[in-house]
């Protein structure tokens, strides 16, 4: 290939790579990024490339372009379908492959796809790999595997099964007590990768479940983002079947985001505060470390303090918080966004996954006997506003000028991702998102009662 830049507007980051669908994802870059990962991939003692994708509309047509790439470049594409990211990483470790690829934009509208690209123990890669791999995709200089050493077959395998199994099998969790309880729960999964598996989990639960958006026809009934303004639909199917909870799912169901009974939002932080409160609740160690991101609420840390854990803090991005997670023996971490991470070593692996946030929380509040309203008022009372705004000019000098206007004020400033200024009943957070093009403000205050 030519050595011409072909990648402008890609965007290329600890969440992999993203574009808009045959604008800037155009079929040569999603073979240049995908050949770009194969170089600097390595083959392990198996060199198969397990495949996924969200569901989301057109993904088919990247699917065959990654699978075909793949092949050519000598590994063996082993193409699991539509499934969740989580699902795709257990599959990467449990088949001891060479490393994964999960077609997905997330939470971004139908317009955008992208490639996440997984290390061979199924976690995300690094910022610095992601840097060679895009040095290399714009250098586009590949080498692809002789005609007698491409691979030509494609498996199909369904690894939900296994999933679920995991996610039933952690500890802690007791599904007998879940059952008891017959949640009634209303599935939002915007017809995506988690169309089947969640409802698949919850029926294994005991649970009545009401499919709302699960056709699995990757059409977005509404914007991916599972924040409170797009779960309006699974809001008022929650009142109209007197549902117990409402639950909903990002595109690649790695986010978990909750509705209570009366309809409301339970607030997608709140959905690491219960898993973090659980865990520690039953966490029998003498040394507790959770490990959240810098834009996660500070309910972590109340919760923490009352059961004598340490919160260590990363830059966004799941690769770095599962970094400090196995540099410091976390008994749990995530994001604030709904991203639930859940250790092997209490039977999960090191990857955000919203079947593991779904057994979690189920297992709370079957033990609580509360009504998940009734809860959230057990919680420590912040609340939070994120608000997005394009990126003009320079965003560097913009985080500089936000420095300098508050380095004499009364307030801890990181600069570790973007910048955050920590004061006393509030924080915020400046920082530049690793998926769209646009700068990230997220301000929590505390309710004063």
């Amino acid at each position: 290939m030519a050595e011409k830049n072909t990648n402008s507007g890609i965007i290329a980051s600890v969440s992999g790579v993203r574009g808009i669908y045959g604008d800037t994802l155009t079929p040569e870059n999603v073979i240049r990024f995908t050949s770009a990962y194969i170089k600097h991939c390595g083959k392990s003692q198996f060199p198969e490339i397990v495949i996924g994708w969200d569901g989301r509309l057109h993904g088919d047509k990247i699917l065959s372009l990654v699978k075909s790439t793949v092949a050519m470049s000598g590994f063996l594409p082993f193409d699991i379908g539509i499934a969740p990211t989580p699902t795709v990483q257990i599959a990467v470790e449990k088949l001891k492959a060479s490393g994964g690829i999960v077609i997905t934009a997330s939470h971004n509208p139908q317009e955008w796809n992208g490639l996440k690209f997984l290390n061979s123990d199924g976690t995300f890669i690094s910022s610095d790999k992601i840097k060679k791999i895009k040095d290399s995709a714009f250098k586009g200089i590949f080498k692809y595997a002789k005609i007698n050493k491409v691979e030509r077959l494609f498996f199909q395998y369904d690894l939900k099964k296994l999933h679920i199994e995991t996610a039933l099998k952690l500890k802690y969790i007791n599904s007998s007590i879940i059952r008891k309880r017959k949640f009634k729960i209303v599935v939002d999964a915007v017809n995506s990768s988690g169309s089947e598996i969640v409802p698949e989990l919850l029926k294994r639960l005991g649970c009545n479940v009401i499919e709302l958006y699960c056709d699995r026809s990757g059409i977005f009934p509404h914007t991916p983002e599972p924040l409170p303004k797009n779960l309006t639909a699974l809001s008022k199917a929650v009142k109209i079947y007197k549902a117990d909870i409402g639950i909903a799912v990002d595109p690649d169901a790695d986010r978990l985001v909750i509705i209570t009974e009366k309809g409301e939002p339970f607030i997608e932080e709140n959905t690491i505060a219960t898993v973090i409160n659980f865990i520690l609740r039953h966490s029998d160690r003498k040394k507790i470390i959770v490990t959240v991101n810098l834009s996660t609420t500070r309910a972590v840390d109340d919760i923490a303090g009352k059961y004598g854990a340490l919160v260590k803090r990363t830059p966004v991005g799941e690769i770095n918080v599962v970094t400090e997670m196995k540099k410091n023996g976390s008994v749990c971490g995530g994001e604030g966004s709904g991203g639930v991470i859940i250790p092997p070593a209490l039977g999960g692996h090191y990857g955000r996954d919203s079947l593991f946030g779904i057994v979690l929380i189920l297992q709370e509040l079957a033990e609580s006997n509360l009504t998940v309203s009734d809860y959230k008022n057990t919680l420590p009372k912040y609340r939070i506003e994120k608000r997005k705004i394009k990126i003009t000019g320079n965003p560097d000098s913009y985080l500089k000028k936000i420095i300098i206007q508050n380095r004499d004020k009364n307030c801890k400033i990181t600069t570790t991702d973007g910048v955050k200024l920590d004061f006393e009943d509030y924080w915020i957070h400046y920082r530049k998102s690793n998926t769209e093009p646009i700068m990230r403000i997220i301000k929590e205050t505390k309710i004063k009662h």
